[in-house]
């Protein structure tokens, strides 16, 4: 197969292409090139997406499938109009839901956030980054001649430049006392970037059709993070502080310097993180036990600790911690 992966360099597309060249098929991987090298085994063809239409070096190559992973509606519009023979595999977000709260919706159950086709700001926050993408899925589906949309939740790993997860196998890592946040029955999911791959190039292989959530088994987070302990060899003992206290102690939800990775206000949020796995189970997708993603994911970090974190200070969980024992007295 002849596959196109628009990216190549960074997390998710990078592990894309790699697990193609690692099927054995031909990888062409087009981006600036400026965030890294492409894998080994896939060749770079230089296109600056934000400049318009691709190059002729890339419509030249008549890909069977293409595996895109952008934001901009412009952007996926110009690459589908050029390309629209091919099967396309979209990767898109579970930000393009309406409803965070309601659990274990899929595609089709759970409504969507109105479309944007413009090109915004997508650090405006999640409401424009998940509208855009909306814009860029309805592209896909009305350009392309067949077409995958995978809606990742939170993708874990090896590489993860956002450090949402890379938090906890370090945290845990260095054990004692560890702040977690809300209750240990609070549901949430990851999914192992490699496995979200390994499933995207299927899905490009087989031509599948359809809309899809990139997600894995939802779980309670205390069950989440007993296996990142036991992935990561910890003696940790997790403490819990439920959501008021976290608040009135100056902890954000989810990420940032002031953030608990993996703690979200509930019952707001109960479905952000709780999406019916088994419809992508059905379509091919395996995942991998949570201990192995956090075992590798240690690793990783360990050989690269100028890369990505997010996650409130030791000093300021020790302050948590402090000022919730004096509470319960």
């Amino acid at each position: 197969m002849k596959l196109l992966v628009l990216g190549g360099t960074v997390f998710l597309s990078a592990a894309v292409a790699a697990e193609g060249v690692r099927r054995g098929h031909d990888v062409t991987c087009a981006c600036r090139g400026a965030s890294g090298s492409v894998p080994e085994g896939a060749r770079l063809v230089a296109w600056d997406r934000a400049a318009g239409a691709p190059p002729p070096a890339i419509t030249a190559l008549e890909p069977d499938a293409v595996v895109d992973v952008a934001r901009h509606p412009s952007w996926v519009r110009a690459a589908v109009d050029a390309l629209p023979a091919s099967h396309w595999v979209f990767v898109s977000t579970v930000n393009v839901y309406a409803d965070n709260a309601t659990p274990g919706g899929r595609a089709g159950t759970i409504p969507l956030v109105e479309a944007v086709h413009t090109d915004e700001d997508p650090s405006s926050g999640p409401e424009v980054y998940g509208a855009m993408k909306v814009g860029c899925e309805a592209a896909v589906a009305s350009g392309a001649a067949s077409s995958t949309i995978v809606r990742p939740g939170l993708v874990a790993g090896p590489g993860d430049p956002s450090g949402r997860f890379t938090y906890w196998p370090l945290r845990l890592a260095e054990g004692g006392e560890t702040l977690a946040g809300g209750a240990p029955t609070d549901v949430v999911q990851i999914i192992d970037v490699r496995d979200l791959a390994a499933w995207i190039v299927t899905c490009a292989e087989q031509r599948t059709s359809g809309v899809f959530d990139g997600v894995g088994p939802a779980t309670g987070v205390g069950d989440l993070l007993a296996e990142v302990t036991d992935g990561v060899s910890s003696d940790a003992v997790l403490t819990w502080v439920p959501d008021d206290a976290l608040a009135d102690a100056g902890v954000q939800p989810w990420a940032g310097e002031d953030g608990l990775p993996l703690w979200l206000p509930r019952p707001e949020y109960d479905g952000m993180l709780s999406h019916d796995v088994e419809p992508s189970y059905a379509a091919g997708l395996v995942t991998r036990p949570v201990a192995e993603t956090a075992r590798d994911t240690l690793a990783w970090a360990r050989q690269h600790p100028v890369g990505a974190r997010t996650g409130l200070s030791r000093e300021h969980e020790q302050r948590v911690l402090a000022a919730w024992r004096t509470t319960r007295k």
